[in-house]
């Protein structure tokens, strides 16, 4: 029994404890995550990052695609269960187990997030930081305060940042 609720406590606090740093988990929809990849419009070998990559569906989604993928993930359990989901992407996948607002991003091309509204003005001012050329930002639900998106498609919002 006490080995029971010690790993029931140990899931709740992994899935918990991430609200602070940015979003619960739950996983977009297929419908759009379609409609997120299709509105960034990455060429295959270009990189897309996910913030808060969860599961990894949108992982396997973009590899599918032929777009190379970072995703961060600060959950250790969804971080193993999507390394085991892509696995067969092989070095077109690389996840990170850390808190992406204290790491230094990769070069990238598109950024995909499904983050609080409480976080986009610190999500924008993230990008601005971290990008050195034009990244394009699609957003599932939120919007980016102060910044008009370029296109609006069933709750998912694309932004281009420009140099």
């Amino acid at each position: 029994m006490t080995l029971v609720l010690l790993v029931l406590s140990f899931i709740i606090v992994t899935f918990g404890f991430v609200i602070a740093f940015g979003a619960p988990f739950l996983p977009t929809l297929k419908p759009q995550i379609a409609i997120a990849l299709d509105l960034i419009d990455l060429k295959p070998e270009q990189t897309l990052l996910e913030l808060g990559s969860g599961d990894g569906r949108v992982l396997v989604a973009a590899a599918e695609r032929g777009l190379k993928v970072v995703g961060y993930e600060i959950n250790p359990l969804l971080v193993l269960y999507s390394w085991l989901r892509t696995r067969k992407y092989g070095r077109n996948v690389r996840i990170i187990w850390g808190n992406y607002w204290n790491k230094k991003w990769p070069p990238v091309d598109g950024i995909f997030v499904f983050l609080l509204n409480r976080y986009m003005p610190k999500l924008d001012k993230k990008i601005i930081q971290e990008s050195d050329n034009n990244v394009k930002l699609v957003s599932f639900a939120f919007i980016v305060p102060g910044r008009k998106p370029v296109k609006i498609r069933h709750g998912v919002y694309l932004y281009i940042y420009n140099d």
